[in-house]
């Protein structure tokens, strides 16, 4: 199902993935991107891998979404996790690349219900482990 704003499709691979994600805690993360007219999954990141890991998997010169399964300690010593949404958005991605990934972003956020933080990043210093960090407590 299409939204008219939009256009774009989104795949129910999409949302069951994100809710084996969720809870099931399946996967570290999931890469989406924009294939035609429909956001599918890109890329799943097992359970062992890492920050780096995913960071290392978005592509360098194009626009994807990603979810990322963030587990870490609060200044309490409390085990927590949060589920970012990051749309990435290289500048050295085309330009209407862009434009489509902004126009679709959020009728594709609305369908993965239970995002808890939302990250924009243009360039890898954007989205570092820091900022994730400190976005997360």
């Amino acid at each position: 199902m299409a939204n008219a704003a939009s256009g774009m499709a989104v795949e129910d691979e999409c949302k069951l993935k994100f809710l084996e994600l969720k809870a099931k805690r399946n996967y570290r993360f999931i890469i989406f991107r924009i294939d035609g007219q429909q956001v599918v999954v890109e890329k799943l990141g097992s359970p062992a891998e890492n920050y780096d890991d995913f960071t290392n998997a978005l592509p360098p010169n194009e626009c994807r979404y990603a979810v990322y399964d963030f587990d870490f300690t609060t200044t309490e010593n409390i085990q927590k996790s949060k589920i970012f949404f990051i749309a990435w958005s290289p500048d050295s991605s085309r330009v209407r690349m862009k434009m489509v990934y902004a126009s679709s972003k959020d009728r594709f956020k609305r369908e993965l219900d239970g995002i808890q933080v939302e990250l924009q990043a243009t360039d890898p210093s954007e989205m570092s482990l820091d900022i994730i960090i400190s976005r997360a407590l």
